[in-house]
């Protein structure tokens, strides 16, 4: 077996400290939490880009790796465990070497602290450089696996279309740049009720994130949105989790 291959599997080769900040992902028609999203911040809340900056191909496998075992851990921790809520983790494709051979030490963690498989939801970002024969592979590993499986940022890489006739995930979620201005811009509103109404085609279930403001999440909530992410609703939380503001509260007059 590759030594790369080694490396993701045990993740011991990484020294360095971070942890993770949590973002609720709510869905608008119950009011609950469907998900918090797991964010890689310094081991003092400092924003992603001072750990993201001290990885690089050498420890990519293992940052990848430590990754998972922090959100879990965490998740265990920190969720109700009569709850359903899922834990939102982002992935490397280009981390993964193998899928089953680098998912070990992900189940490992999982059974070690009793947080179910059907909870956690594997998210990856298209890229310019994605190889998309490898990421079909590791997707639909992770379904055969017992993991949920979603695509981040679609509208704003280059094979999200692509990749959907051959794999539909569990979610996709909307990039920001298709939410922002929702409201009051009619182009927008016409491409994410054509998303929309694909993904319901395609039995994809949307997300839409960044939202930022009451007028965006209510011209969402007319499209028939039902699950969001954004600082309007609450920012990540350090080790913790956020207890996002209620939507009635949002969309009042007065908000």
């Amino acid at each position: 077996m590759s030594t790369k291959c080694e490396g993701c599997k045990d993740g011991k080769s990484l020294d360095l400290p971070f942890s993770m900040a949590f973002q609720p992902i709510v869905d608008i028609e119950t009011g609950l939490v469907f998900a918090n999203e797991a964010l890689v911040r310094g081991p003092n809340g400092e924003g992603a880009g001072t750990v993201l900056s001290e990885v690089d191909d050498s420890t990519r496998y293992a940052f990848d790796q430590q990754c998972r075992v922090k959100a879990i851990e965490l998740a265990a921790r920190l969720f109700d465990p009569t709850a359903n809520t899922k834990l939102s983790i982002n992935f490397m494709p280009n981390a993964v070497y193998e899928p089953r051979a680098c998912i070990r030490l992900t189940l490992a963690t999982a059974m070690k602290t009793g947080f179910p498989l059907n909870r956690i939801i594997f998210e990856f970002t298209e890229t310019e450089k994605m190889d998309s024969v490898h990421v079909l592979n590791i997707l639909r590993t992770y379904r055969d696996i017992g993991f949920l499986t979603a695509i981040d940022d679609f509208g704003a890489g280059y094979s999200g279309l692509g990749l959907l006739t051959h794999f539909q995930p569990d979610i996709v979620k909307l990039d920001m740049d298709m939410i922002r201005g929702i409201d009051s811009d009619p182009v927008r509103r016409v491409i994410v009720r054509n998303t929309l109404n694909m993904l319901a085609d395609l039995n994809v279930t949307p997300l839409c994130e960044g939202v930022e403001t009451a007028g965006e999440l209510a011209a969402l909530r007319d499209l028939g949105v039902t699950l969001v992410q954004g600082y309007l609703l609450a920012k990540p939380a350090f080790e913790s989790l956020a207890v996002p503001s209620t939507i009635s509260e949002l969309l009042s007059p007065a908000a």
